[in-house]
């Protein structure tokens, strides 16, 4: 009997410790986590109109550029805009210099909504501008187009209660300077002036030389202070969060550590209009790119106070997140009903694109990317559309005809970066092969070469960004159902000359002869993998 009781008891300890894990599952699934978006979404800036938050990015060489995204719980965001079509027409951006402008483009944006109006302003070293523009209605424009010179770095647009309007930008040294009101230049006789001479120094260690002077400023003013959020890389350190604060712009400002833990960093506030405060920033996380993270944030003494003791928490006190298809990257079957866009706001060409050698319409429900020019290499050709890789693990399959292709044509999917990788047809004479392009090295080399007869091919890749992992398979099929692996897996990387996420990338380039075309009819993205776990 006492052990029928003992046996008894034990079971119903498992069932209290199963339901107690149960609910605390079911509790964790019902809240937001980190990161808030595990896809390239870096130098955020954020701002709330009402009950809407608006962020804005970088993209850099992509056209259009400075994605525009939406939430309405601060942690489900879609696209909705780009600031500008076309930063600028230029031999570098048009990818016409041999070399083109990757890693540089537009870069840190800032947004403010002030006076019923939004403002986007962003900086580029290829134009050696500051870029503003402005619009009653972010989501649907039109947008009004400010620049003038010099390229201010990293600037924080900031609207002060008495009507002036300020730029703070720099890297370490941090220096403010006064517009126009009009926001048409830097003011002439207005303020401008260093206000903090070494902007690193609360994240410097005595002893430790190098790292990173601090940058990405993002200034605010909260209960009649001011407050400027910065990142710094101290030498033998990670990446940190340094606030500073003023009773007056023009300082003095004193500045302490705001946080430190992972990396996390390079951001600034925002609010919820129950008072809750968040700050909102991101993390390098390998060949994925920068990852947007949420941090709670409460006031001490004056001050914001970063995260749950000082760390990055897992889970948020907001609504769950939801799949970032199709918010932020979407299938495409390239069928167009009247009136729609050309193409979704989920793509943007690699640099300016030459409009006459792309089209939706000329043969319905498909995408033609038609060859206009002679090309050495994948990096070089011009017309490549893409859009973001996400993570932990997603893989992007298209079906190609290639019966327009010409001789020397190479057509297919890429993951684009310095180390891409692509698996695509190449045209020879009248021979026609499946390739497979390894760039693991820096250098591309040819790992497969399939010869095939058909006219049709379908073509995936599959990325592994679990813990930094960052690897992808490439596959093709002749029927769309059975796959088979070709070449050698690709070992990503994200480097500094392209400064930017891995993309799944479509594109076409003439090796020989001008005037062919490859008809993409899909393209599919998915959050998951069939390959290497």
């Amino acid at each position: 009997m006492i052990t029928a009781i003992k046996k008894l008891l034990a079971g119903l300890a498992v069932i209290a410790v199963a339901a107690l894990f149960t609910g605390q599952l079911a509790t964790a699934q019902q809240k937001a986590h980190n990161p808030l978006i595990f896809a390239d979404v870096p130098d955020m800036s954020m701002v709330r109109a009402g009950d809407t938050w608006y962020m804005s990015s970088t993209t850099m060489h992509m056209s259009p550029g400075v994605p525009i995204m939406k939430s309405k719980d601060l942690v489900n965001w879609q696209l909705v805009n780009y600031a500008y079509d076309t930063l600028a027409n230029l031999d570098a951006l048009n990818l016409e210099d041999g070399k083109g402008t990757y890693g540089r483009g537009s870069w840190a944006s800032s947004i403010r909504y002030h006076n019923n109006t939004y403002y986007v302003t962003t900086f580029a070293q290829t134009t050696g501008k500051t870029h503003i523009y402005s619009t009653k209605n972010i989501e649907q424009g039109p947008w009004k187009a400010i620049s003038f010179k010099p390229s201010l770095h990293d600037h924080s647009l900031f609207f002060d209660d008495d009507g002036k309007v300020y730029m703070l930008y720099g890297q370490a040294k941090l220096t403010l300077i006064e517009l126009n009101e009009d926001l048409s230049g830097i003011k002439p006789g207005g303020i401008n002036q260093v206000v903090i001479e070494n902007a690193s120094a609360p994240s410097q260690v005595e002893g430790r030389r190098g790292g990173l002077g601090a940058e990405g400023s993002q200034l605010y003013k909260v209960n009649g202070k001011y407050y400027l959020f910065n990142i710094t890389w101290p030498g033998g350190g990670m990446r940190t969060v340094v606030i500073h604060r003023a009773d007056k712009i023009t300082g003095p400002w004193e500045g302490k550590i705001g946080l430190q833990d992972m990396g996390v960093a390079q951001g600034g506030l925002i609010d919820m209009p129950d008072r809750r405060w968040y700050a909102y920033l991101f993390r390098d996380y390998g060949s994925v790119g920068r990852i947007p993270y949420l941090v709670p944030v409460k006031w001490e003494d004056g001050w914001p106070v970063l995260g749950v003791n000082g760390k990055v928490p897992d889970t948020l006190d907001l609504p769950p997140n939801k799949s970032l298809i199709p918010g932020i990257v979407a299938s495409d079957e390239f069928t167009r009903k009247k009136r729609e866009a050309a193409l979704p706001l989920v793509w943007q060409w690699n640099h300016n694109p030459d409009n006459s050698l792309w089209s939706v319409t000329e043969r319905k429900g498909f995408l033609r990317l038609k060859t206009g020019r002679v090309d050495t290499s994948f990096l070089l050709a011009r017309n490549t559309l893409t859009q973001r890789t996400i993570g932990p693990v997603c893989s992007g399959i298209v079906a190609l005809d290639i019966s327009k292709m010409k001789d020397g044509d190479f057509a297919g999917l890429g993951l684009l970066q310095k180390q891409f990788g692509l698996v695509g047809v190449k045209k020879d004479g009248s021979n026609k092969a499946i390739v497979m392009i390894n760039a693991s090295t820096g250098k591309p080399r040819e790992a497969a070469s399939i010869p095939f007869n058909q006219n049709n091919v379908h073509l995936k890749a599959e990325c592994n960004f679990r813990e930094k992992k960052d690897v992808a398979d490439f596959y093709y099929s002749l029927d769309g159902k059975t796959w088979a692996l070709i070449g050698e897996q690709l070992k990503m990387a994200y480097t500094i000359p392209q400064f930017i996420g891995y993309r799944f990338a479509l594109f076409n380039y003439a090796t020989k002869n001008t005037g062919g075309a490859a008809d993409f009819d899909y393209f599919r993205i998915t959050n998951s993998i069939t390959g290497s776990k």
